[in-house]
């Protein structure tokens, strides 16, 4: 990944869950990189990285945050879980939109090289099989309604940027599986369902409640993983192209737990799961043979070693002794 080596990239979101690890690999590979923070703190100091305040709902910020880059990872968003898009549903869709939008603006008319955004497989149907990226019916699983229009309306924005003008701007889409991993978000109101069980397991609940039935399916990959694949992807695309970065396996969401249970040692645990509590997607399962065609991509971390790897370090954190 030649590349990167004392390139100028942006990773915008840079104190979220994604641009944190990504961020933390870009300077590995000895790249310059400049991260946009709003409300958290930096955590990782750098000489290489250059820090910007910003609110990318206002144009200046994003023009300021582009100015003189040659890349683009396009990390920062609104999101949340089941539990917030519940109880408000339109949380995601005003800022993400606005922030999309002004970023993919300012990123052309800074003559930004590439531009990488990160979308979601809330974009599929829900189907039994596993989702290709020409699956795409605009046909959505009804809590993910607006999310999902939001997400590919944003991927929409991306294609006229690099089809639909006279001076386009490569853009690569990315829709990647359920991610974990370390500094993935643990908040109660916000986290996605294995953090939040994550939490449960280290703390030793009585009952570990879960919401629905266990009986989800989901594909899960971890971060650095993600993070591969991102890269890749960004290396490897021109012009205009949308791909799955996923483990390619399925997981029901009960196996899991208890594999945390046994990774962690918490014997005689009880588990009570609350069907009346919302859940998401059933079932989704995603298609990685063109990552794997284009890119070359497979993901390494065994779901046992990621857990492993993500309950070590939560454990760490929140002990402080990161």
């Amino acid at each position: 990944m030649s590349m990167y080596k004392g390139a100028k990239i942006l990773v915008a979101g840079g104190m979220g869950f994604v641009g944190i690890n990504l961020l933390q690999r870009l300077l590995s590979l000895g790249a310059n990189v400049r991260a946009t923070i709003h409300k958290r703190s930096p955590i990782v100091n750098n000489e290489h990285v250059e820090y910007m305040q910003t609110d990318l709902t206002k144009p200046e910020d994003c023009r300021n945050a582009v100015e003189g880059m040659d890349y683009v990872f396009m990390c920062a968003a609104n999101t949340s879980g089941a539990s917030v898009m519940e109880k408000t549903p339109l949380v995601h869709l005003t800022p993400n939109l606005i922030m999309n939008a002004l970023m993919l603006e300012a990123s052309h008319e800074a003559n930004v090289k590439k531009f990488l955004f990160i979308s979601s497989n809330t974009v599929y149907p829900v189907t039994d099989q596993p989702a290709k990226e020409n699956d795409v019916t605009n046909e959505f699983y009804e809590k993910y309604f607006i999310v999902a229009w939001m997400k590919r309306f944003s991927e929409i924005m991306c294609e006229m940027y690099a089809t639909k003008i006279k001076k386009p701007m490569t853009t690569i889409i990315v829709r990647p599986a359920n991610i974990y991993g370390p500094h993935d978000d643990f908040d109660w109101e916000t986290s996605h369902v294995l953090p939040a069980l994550i939490r449960r397991v280290v703390e030793r609940h009585d009952p570990i409640m879960v919401w629905g039935d266990g009986l989800d399916i989901k594909d899960f990959i971890y971060i650095d993983d993600l993070v591969d694949g991102l890269l890749q992807a960004m290396e490897k695309i021109n012009g205009h192209d949308f791909l799955n970065i996923a483990s390619g396996k399925q997981y029901v969401l009960k196996d899991l737990l208890n594999l945390m249970i046994s990774i962690d040692g918490y014997d005689g645990a009880v588990i009570n799961f609350d069907a009346s509590k919302p859940t998401m997607i059933p079932k989704r399962l995603i298609d990685t043979r063109k990552a794997k065609e284009i890119l070359g991509f497979e993901s390494k971390i065994s779901i046992a070693e990621g857990l492993r790897m993500t309950i070590n370090w939560y454990k760490s954190f929140t002990t402080g002794n990161l």
